[in-house]
Formats: structure tokens, C-alpha cells, sequence
């Protein structure tokens, strides 16, 4: 019988949803097991590492409720086959990535890794089983496995929840522990419902029932798509209106408050900067861009693909202003870095403005000097040869003027730091790429003395006092800053 309540969970996924929220999970219910598991072995034994700065993830507060939980009843595991076993809920959390091949090739989520998990629970399983979407799937994606689960005929019940995650990278650990809402999809029968109540019996430990949203599955699995979409928008909506701020002489920064102040729009994700990035706006947009185009809605699909279309334009936009403001090239030229990451607090570099700003300026055979206070440069290295292989065999739209360059020439051309000031040593220019608060703290006057003239700043996250860089003797540019 599916159980209204549960001692037991695992989570199949480590990475940035699974690892954080059931650390929480299990931190604020210390009476329920909680399994999470992953094929990755260096992943999961850095989850387990003695030392907590070697966590696999960057995130405030996160250490703090692993130390509390792990060993207790937090665990990390590569043994899928007995966490399935032993669990009465499973959350499926693992990656989604649009796909690079096939139908709906640069839109559709290429569900495989889903998929693998339906069919090795249904082949490991021995009793009846939640399962719960955790990982950003496109509407009806419950239906393919609740249709893999019963094929295996095994004499087991499953129920699938849809209870997509709301995080925001930065602020994860907040946000779990201050949820503003949790949203739980269900079938619409009495299993269904028991299953529900499972669910809501382990938010309703810390998360008031009044938060606690019920919905059939299918608007569940469409509202955190919208939800994205929504956030993307505003983003790039205010992106448009910076490039008209620079041609007008008006700031950003005022219209984006002006507008703020009215109830109707709220002054939430109005801050202008050089695009958004992430592991879910793009790629959730898009998606919903493919499905809106699968069920015949062109016109709903044109307007939100054209959301991405102008983040791309703002990261393209700031490039080209780097080029032509230091004299039409930048061939030869050091080009400091200061960010690597797509946000502040965060380790996580999935699709991040600094990554494609990089290559644009790479293709001007710039030479590249970054520093990022958590991005390793393992990973800087990463990004970049991800990006290279793209265009190689997928011929990125965004990227198809370039040819794609070999890893000898970036690795000729991109230097990384672990310290800010050697990044900026006698560099022709900075762009500040994400919004660390360290970046605010920095000795300027003594990083202006030690530039080459001029010293161009090119604050891509309008965190620096324009004022301040003026007044040292800086040639300044910021997002949205009319002359």
C-alpha cells in the first residue's frame, strides 16, 4: 500500500537540487532516513568529506546544516540499488540538459537520465513507492514514467508527485528554510492522494500548510517552467531597456526603480546586468518554447524565444563594447576577468555570461586573465572546451560566426588566479562578471596605478561606484549608464 507517511527517503541526483534539499530535508526531520545517491563517486565523496569546504557545492549556510545532519540521518551513497530498496519516497533529481541531437535538437530536455531512473526503480523495487519529480521536466513528463514503472508488471504500486524545486543558487539554504511556497502535484485518485499527504507531511514540519500548494500534476509540472520563464523575462526586459538607457543618457538603475515602486510590478529582478545564466532559464524558456511549437502555438513560442534571444544580444552587446572601446581590438591586449561564476555565492558556471563574453573576446585573440573566489580552473577550462565541442558538432546559433578554437589556443591565451591583483596586473581592462561582494572591497587606486593607460573598467554588474572609478582616474562603462 502506498504509505500517507514515511520513514524512510532517497534521493537519486547529488548536484545543486538533490544534495541541498535533502540536507534540509533531513535537518529540520531528524526522524526520517535520508539516502542521497549518486553514480559519481568523486561527487559523493566530497559530500562525505571530513573537511566541509570540500563539498562539492558552494552555498551559504550549507555546511553548516550538512554538519548537523550528516552521520545522523544524512547520507551519501553511490549504493543506488539498497537506497531504492530501503526508501518508501524516491526523489528523481538528476540533470535535464537540452538536447543536442535529434528532434527538438537546442529546445526540447533530453530526459534520458530520467528515464534511467524510472527503469531502475522499477527493476530494483520490491515494494510499493513514491516517486517524486524533483528535476525540471516539461508538462506530462509524470505520464512516460508512471508508463515505464507499470510496464515492469513487478506487483508493486507507484504514485508520482510533481515538487518542483524554487531555489535560487545563492540563496538555496534560505530559501528552502523560508519557502515561499511548495508546490506538490498529484493523480487524482485515492493512492494519489495518499501519496500527497506522504509529501506534505515532511514540508509541514517547518513549512506552514497555508504555503503548501496542491495541484493536479500536469499544472505543477507547467508552473515551475512558467515560473522561469517569467523571472527570464523580466530580466531581459530590463536588458533591453539598458542598451536604450546608454543611447539616451538616462540609468537604468533609476527607470528600474521608478517602475519598482509600482505594486504592479515589484522591484524584484529589474537589475540590469550582462545576462542571465544558470542551469534553468535557458534552458527551461526553451523547452517551453519547444512545446509550445509541438502543440501548433508559433506565436507563444516566438515570444518567449525571444527572451533568449536578447540575453544573448546583452552578452554579445558588452563584448563588442570591450572590442571597440579599446581601439577596435583587443588582439594582445590583457583582459582581467573578475568573476567567473553566472551569480554570486554560487560555484555553479552552467551557462554564465563570463563564459561566452570569453570567447567573443578570444576570437579577437585577446588574452585573458581570470579570477573568481570559488570557480576552480579546472572548471573555467571546462566551460570553455564545452562550448568549443558545441560549436564543433552542434553549430550553437548564438556562436555560428566563429569557428571553434583548438584547447592548446585557449589554454595559450586564459590565465587563471587565485589572486585578484596578480589577475589585474598590468592589464589594459577589467569587466566585472559577477557580483561578488569581495569585488566592492578592492584597493582600486592601487589596482588603477598598476593597469596599463588607460585603464578601462567595464562593469558588467554595475556593483562599482562609477563616481569613485572617475574620480581615480578610470575610463568607466556600466550597464545601462547614459553619458
Amino acid at each position: 500500500m502506498i504509505p500517507n507517511k514515511v520513514n524512510s527517503i532517497c534521493c537519486i541526483g547529488a548536484g545543486y537540487v538533490g544534495g541541498p534539499t535533502m540536507a534540509v530535508i533531513a535537518k529540520q526531520c531528524p526522524h526520517l532516513k535520508v539516502t542521497v545517491v549518486d553514480v559519481n563517486k568523486d561527487r559523493i565523496a566530497a559530500w562525505n568529506d571530513e573537511c566541509l569546504d570540500n563539498l562539492p557545492i558552494y552555498e551559504p549556510g550549507l555546511s553548516e546544516v550538512v554538519a548537523e545532519a550528516r552521520g545522523r540521518n544524512l547520507f551519501f551513497s553511490t549504493d543506488i540499488v539498497s537506497a531504492i530498496k530501503e526508501s518508501q519516497m524516491i526523489f528523481i533529481s538528476v540533470n535535464t540538459p537540452t538536447k543536442t541531437y535529434g528532434v527538438g535538437k537546442g529546445m526540447a530536455a533530453d530526459l534520458k537520465f530520467v528515464e534511467l531512473c524510472a527503469r531502475q526503480i522499477a527493476e530494483i523495487a520490491n515494494e510499493d513507492k513514491i516517486i517524486v519529480e524533483k528535476s525540471t521536466l516539461p508538462v506530462r513528463t509524470a505520464q512516460s514514467i508512471k508508463q515505464i514503472l507499470s510496464a515492469y508488471q513487478n506487483g508493486c504500486q507507484f504514485r508520482v508527485l510533481s515538487n518542483p524545486e524554487f531555489l535560487a543558487e545563492g540563496t538555496a539554504i534560505s530559501d528552502l528554510l523560508n519557502a515561499d511556497r511548495v508546490l506538490i502535484g498529484s493523480e487524482d485518485d485515492e493512492l494519489g492522494k495518499r501519496a500527497e499527504e506522504a509529501l506534505v507531511d515532511i514540508y509541514s514540519h517547518w513549512i506552514p500548510k497555508e504555503r503548501i500548494i496542491r495541484t493536479r500534476i500536469w499544472s505543477s509540472e507547467l508552473s515551475k517552467l512558467t515560473a522561469n520563464a517569467f523571472l527570464a523575462q523580466r530580466v531581459s526586459s530590463i536588458n533591453a531597456i539598458s542598451a536604450l538607457c546608454e543611447q539616451t543618457g538616462a540609468d537604468v538603475d533609476e527607470v528600474a526603480h521608478a517602475i519598482g515602486m509600482d505594486s504592479r510590478i515589484g522591484s524584484k529582478f529589474l537589475k540590469s546586468s550582462v545576462g542571465f545564466g544558470g542551469s534553468c532559464f535557458q534552458k527551461d524558456i526553451l523547452n517551453l518554447v519547444y512545446l509550445c511549437r509541438h502543440f501548433n502555438l508559433p506565436e507563444v513560442a516566438d515570444y518567449w524565444e525571444q527572451v533568449v534571444h536578447l540575453n544573448d544580444y546583452q552578452k554579445h552587446r558588452f563584448s563588442k563594447k570591450i572590442i571597440d572601446t579599446l581601439f577596435n581590438t583587443v588582439s594582445g591586449k590583457k583582459i582581467a576577468f573578475l568573476g567567473w561564476a553566472f551569480k554570486k555565492n554560487t560555484n555553479d558556471t552552467r551557462e554564465s555570461a563570463s563564459i561566452y563574453i570569453a570567447d567573443e573576446l578570444l576570437q579577437d585573440q585577446a588574452e585573458i586573465h581570470i579570477y573568481d573566489p570559488k570557480v576552480s580552473e579546472q572548471q573555467i577550462f571546462s566551460d570553455l572546451e564545452f562550448l568549443q565541442n558545441n560549436r564543433r558538432e552542434y553549430h550553437l546559433n548564438n556562436t555560428s560566426q566563429f569557428e571553434a578554437m583548438s584547447m592548446d589556443k585557449i589554454r595559450k591565451l586564459v590565465h587563471v588566479h587565485s589572486d585578484p591583483y596578480a589577475a589585474m596586473h598590468k592589464a589594459h581592462a577589467i569587466a566585472v562578471l559577477t557580483e561578488w561582494d569581495e569585488f566592492k572591497t578592492y584597493d582600486w587606486q592601487r589596482i588603477y596605478k598598476d593597469m596599463l593607460k588607460p585603464a578601462f573598467t567595464f562593469d558588467g554588474r554595475n556593483i562599482l561606484s562609477k563616481r569613485m572609478l572617475d574620480e581615480i582616474g578610470f575610463e568607466t562603462y556600466n550597464i545601462g549608464k547614459g553619458d
